[in-house]
């Protein structure tokens, strides 16, 4: 058995030596590679990681030739390894190496993807407060129970991976999108460290992006080969409630006598059965568009300036 480490970072380079050791000392005689994404550092995060790479055949570096972020790291990483278990942790020296056995005994009781919890969580509370209810938000949405969607600490089986296609701040998601596709997920607990070298990279603007994102993974877990379902739905309520607009008014005008022309119901009626209609016609095109790209080709496209050791 093969283990593979895709560590993306960002301006990380007081830590990288000291992770690198970590997770040497943890492996206890098993094959690794360890692959660095150097996800457009500009401190000295790439020269640290050459050196490694110099002293050790296993240790990989993607470059890439800006910040694109945390899940084009991800995935980039996903596409160069070859192990059969793949584990994804931070470079900041938060995720504690210790815990790598833990993931891989719960592997082998069967599960597919196993992700972290951070029971007791070492962030300030403008953090851990909106990952509260992030995490019960999601766990809503998808039907899968966990405390810690976001952790970066995670351990695959190859297979994952190869089904996952991730861009944006969809690595949120993983876990989700995993569960979406028939994966056994499950989380342990594992020990958060206090942030020990330089400073959080994630600003409020997450939030939103996070939030975009949810809608996005839900639409592609829950309607992607069927999206007249979604926008069917939505068309027949916009359409059903403009029709029962229509016929009161109907009612009124024939029943009572009551004029139409100035009343703005009409308008309403009107347009909820026009936004119903189209509603079904975006549906009826996705169903389209599904049909004659099957396979589609991958929605992010990141420029890699180099690859060593590979």
């Amino acid at each position: 058995m093969k283990l593979s480490f895709v560590i993306p970072v960002y301006n990380e380079d007081q830590s990288l030596k000291q992770l690198y050791a970590e997770i040497i000392e943890n492996t206890s005689n098993m094959k690794y590679e360890i692959i660095f994404v150097d996800d457009g550092s500009t401190d000295s995060s790439f020269e640290i990681m050459q050196e490694l790479a110099k002293e050790d055949k296993n240790v990989k570096i993607i470059r890439f030739r800006k910040n694109f972020g945390k899940a084009a790291g991800l995935q980039s990483g996903f596409d160069a390894v070859t192990g059969d278990i793949i584990f994804t942790m931070d470079a900041d020296l938060q995720d504690d190496a210790t815990e790598i056995p833990s993931f891989i005994k719960k592997l082998e009781k069967g599960y597919d993807l196993v992700t972290g919890w951070k029971k007791k969580r070492k962030d300030p509370i403008s953090k851990t407060g909106p990952s509260k209810l992030f995490n019960s938000i999601v766990s809503s949405s998808f039907g899968l129970k966990l405390h810690d969607f976001n952790c970066g600490f995670k351990a695959y089986r190859k297979e994952v991976i190869e089904e996952l296609d991730i861009y944006g701040e969809m690595h949120r998601y993983i876990p989700a999108l995993a569960h979406a596709k028939g994966f056994k997920v499950a989380e342990i607990p594992v020990h958060h460290r206090s942030r020990k070298f330089g400073k959080s990279k994630y600003g409020a603007e997450r939030y939103l992006r996070g939030f975009l994102d949810l809608l996005t993974v839900k639409l592609v877990t829950g309607y992607i080969h069927s999206p007249l379902y979604l926008f069917g739905r939505i068309g027949s309520t916009f359409s059903l409630a403009g029709l029962l607009i229509g016929l009161y008014l109907t009612v009124m005008k024939y029943g009572f006598g009551q004029p139409l022309y100035n009343r703005p119901l009409l308008y309403l009626s009107t347009l909820l059965i026009i936004l119903g209609l189209q509603f079904f016609s975006i549906g009826l095109l996705g169903e389209l568009i599904v049909n004659q790209n099957r396979k589609g080709n991958r929605l992010n496209k990141i420029t890699i300036k180099e690859r060593i050791n590979f």
